[in-house]
């Protein structure tokens, strides 16, 4: 096979078509890397942050967090491959991918024995998510249609989890129920992400 046969193969109407919709690919890939370390490293702060939910409060919102721990993985999951179909690929090194991912860490805060401040911490983690879907969203729509469906559906339940918070912090109705397993992801589970065997 002749390089020039291979280059022309390895050129993706995928990506040529994104394009001639408008989308800078270059722009798209940083993008969806800071979306999925945002979501790689939620999942992380999150196994911590779902440790130090203790006692009869913390115990209350534990199975919460846990839904939304998975979740978040689920969404790095579902997403990931999309960063490759469009030529973009994760960091070799996790530093460099924490250094890259689009919102903060969410850290364990300092007086984490008072169950409201982990509740702050997981809400803000959750409103950032969204801002960063929604950057996502914006730029895809009508543009590229795969990368908008999935992004669509990540946003569905980070908004969710955005109004779980909310109502365990001020008492609001967030409509949420129990999930039929822990980490369903009802939204992205057609999009790639784990699924409950």
């Amino acid at each position: 096979m002749t390089t020039d046969y291979k280059e022309k193969i390895g050129e993706l109407v995928g990506i040529e078509v994104i394009e001639k919709n408008g989308i800078d690919v270059e722009k798209l890939r940083k993008l969806l890397l800071a979306g999925v370390g945002a979501e790689f490293f939620t999942y992380y702060y999150y196994t911590i942050l779902r440790m130090h939910c203790t006692g009869r409060d913390g115990e209350g919102i534990k199975e919460i967090v846990e839904d939304a721990r998975i979740e978040d993985r689920n969404h790095f999951e579902a997403m990931v491959p999309r960063l490759y179909e469009i030529g973009g690929d994760l960091p070799r090194d996790v530093r460099t991918f924490a250094d890259l991912a689009g919102c903060p860490d969410a850290f364990l805060p300092d007086d984490w024995e008072d169950i409201e401040t982990i509740l702050k911490v997981l809400l803000e983690a959750e409103r950032c998510a969204i801002r960063s879907w929604g950057e996502v969203c914006d730029y895809t729509a009508n543009k590229d249609h795969r990368t908008y469906n999935i992004a669509q559906a990540i946003m569905q339940e980070e908004i969710e989890h955005e109004a779980w918070f909310v109502e365990l912090l001020t008492k609001r109705p967030s409509g949420h129920f129990r999930r039929s397993f822990v980490g369903q992801s009802p939204h992205t589970m057609g999009h790639g992400g784990l699924q409950h065997l």
